[in-house]
């Protein structure tokens, strides 16, 4: 039976949703979940070997596709994904945890290339914004809804119980490829040459820009990720439920914003003010973060809130920017782009173990927020803008 194409892009908006949310329930507990059988220090050597595996997949995915297809790579990815969740659930061995969990990071970054394939096939360019505005509003309001569900989950600090909700959220998954995609045409992929991709990147000034402004936001997101929940649990004092609070009021403006910010990018000012605006919002208002000692939530909340607005702004910004520069066959690019994001995770983690050895946690925000502001805005001022 022929599937039409707004119910494939539609059946795509959905399971990516699923997908965020299954993502999304132990992404912020994971660092505090390893802290039970680590140190501090080594949470973030775990991100650091974590993302180097997760890189060595991504350079290896362009071989994959052309071999057996995007398909039946996102089936496969999907059950060794339930398989790692299913082992976190059932184990509380330290070296099946760390295995586990490893497997569990690696993999997710493949499922999210895959589904940027099967939306990239059934785009176009006039309104690629709108279309990734959507996807990406979809996703983050899973983002948006989770940790309140994961702060309820853990009451008890029971945290068998986020792995097995997020390995669960997987069938609907399975479903909705199988029912919309299973036909899916795959466009001719390009064998991706590292080497040889960033030197066609660096030779277009302007996609090596978003590539760095993406990198950037990444390892924003590596820091706070990582090292945002301890802070709140271990040292502001808040709980489980409390941070839940908190971050489902910080990630508002993913929700709120993306559509808009999409349309406003494919039809009025483009991308480039929106991206050297974001860049200011959030690198001032993640410096401020610093010297917060109050446990208040709205304060907090307010705050971080205020550092997604930002974040938000680059996140469709670069992603329109990046996808109206590509097409279906170019999956190269693409793929070196997705690897920005493990690349982050690297050099994220090891750059804040490293001042770690010479500064209190609370002072990671203020430099964070300083490199973002400058490193971005330095940057992104010189883009040519697509309108």
């Amino acid at each position: 039976m022929m599937i039409p194409k707004k119910q494939k892009i539609t059946s795509i908006f959905l399971l990516g949703f699923i997908f965020s949310f299954s993502l999304a329930i132990p992404t912020y507990v994971n660092s505090t979940f390893l802290n039970n059988y680590v140190s501090e220090g080594f949470v973030g050597v775990f991100y650091i070997i974590s993302s180097i595996f997760t890189l060595l997949l991504m350079m290896s995915a362009g071989k994959i596709l052309q071999k057996i297809g995007n398909y039946k790579t996102m089936i496969y990815a999907l059950f060794i994904n339930i398989i790692s969740l299913v082992s976190l659930v059932v184990w509380d061995n330290f070296f099946v945890v760390i295995t586990a969990l490893t497997l569990h990071l690696v993999i997710v970054a493949l499922i999210a290339f895959n589904i940027d394939v099967f939306l990239e096939a059934f785009s176009e360019d006039s309104s690629t914004g709108k279309i990734r505005g959507t996807y990406l509003s979809f996703n983050n309001l899973a983002w948006l809804i989770s940790p309140m569900i994961s702060g309820f989950i853990l009451i008890n600090n029971e945290y068998w119980k986020i792995y097995l909700f997020s390995g669960i959220l997987t069938i609907p998954i399975l479903y909705l490829i199988i029912r919309n995609l299973k036909n899916f045409e795959d466009p001719k992929y390009v064998k991706t040459n590292i080497w040889d991709t960033l030197k066609i990147i660096f030779n277009k000034p302007n996609v090596s820009k978003i590539f760095w402004a993406h990198f950037l936001l990444r390892f924003f997101y590596s820091w706070m990720i990582i090292y945002m929940p301890i802070y709140l649990h271990e040292y502001i004092g808040f709980d489980w439920s409390t941070i839940g609070i908190v971050f489902t009021m910080m990630l508002l403006p993913f929700v709120i914003l993306e559509i808009p910010l999409g349309k406003l990018a494919d039809e009025k000012i483009g991308e480039k003010e929106i991206l050297n605006f974001g860049f200011l919002i959030t690198g001032i208002t993640t410096a401020m973060l610093t010297f917060i000692t109050s446990n208040s939530i709205i304060l907090w909340g307010l705050l971080l809130f205020m550092t997604r607005v930002g974040a938000s702004m680059i996140e469709i910004a670069s992603e329109s920017y990046f996808f109206k520069k590509i097409d279906g066959n170019d999956t190269n690019i693409l793929n070196v782009f997705r690897m920005t994001g493990p690349s982050a995770y690297i050099l994220g983690p090891l750059t804040a173990s490293i001042l770690l050895m010479f500064i209190e946690i609370n002072y990671l925000f203020v430099i964070l927020g300083v490199f973002v502001t400058i490193g971005g805005i330095a940057r992104e001022m010189t883009l040519e803008d697509t309108k």
